[in-house]
């Protein structure tokens, strides 16, 4: 081995566009996703509702997963207090039931929301895929300003549409200030 140091090359995480306005923003997601990329995120200083429309973002998991963790939520909730109240302690007093629907209408309620405010909190923190403490958009120094002024397109190298070069062009004819290749 010579004494040179081996230098190491970073696989590339893909190309990022800067764009000076929000609408400029919105007409390139809506652009990219039409050219027929699946793997790409916009970066905004504020909450652009239209975006979702453009990125076609339409995953509806989490309330999915909400609504089964209310319902087991329900189900734990009337099975609990049905098991301590006709198996575990039966107190059969005056001759009523031991199975009292409206007496257990009240845990039965808390036992669903308990269940599904605590599925919907982490269904939404694992399919956002956090904690992630580390992403490699931070890599371009430019990104500093995506929490104040600008707005940028990331173009993942894993869509399989990306190519390097056709992917640059695509980027610089939607009107972007700035492209930059991000390395993981």
């Amino acid at each position: 081995m010579s004494g040179h140091a081996l230098e190491e090359v970073s696989p590339v995480y893909g190309l990022m566009a800067e764009f000076e306005t929000a609408g400029q923003l919105v007409a390139a997601a809506r652009k990219t996703r039409e050219a027929g990329y699946k793997k790409f995120d916009a970066y905004s200083p504020l909450p652009l509702h239209e975006l979702d429309e453009a990125m076609d973002l339409h995953d509806n998991r989490v309330g999915w997963f909400t609504l089964c963790g209310g319902l087991t939520g329900c189900t734990v909730g009337f099975s609990l207090c049905s098991w301590v109240s006709a198996l575990a302690y039966p107190l059969n007093i005056g001759g009523r039931q031991l199975i009292s629907i409206p007496m257990f209408i009240p845990v039965t309620f808390e036992c669903t929301i308990l269940f599904a405010g605590l599925t919907c909190a982490f269904s939404m923190i694992l399919l956002n895929g956090l904690p992630s403490p580390y992403h490699p958009v931070f890599n371009w120094d430019r990104f500093v300003t995506a929490s104040k002024s600008k707005f940028f397109l990331c173009i993942e190298a894993k869509d399989k549409k990306y190519d390097p070069e056709e992917t640059k062009a695509f980027l610089a004819g939607l009107g972007a200030e700035e492209i930059a290749e991000v390395a993981q």
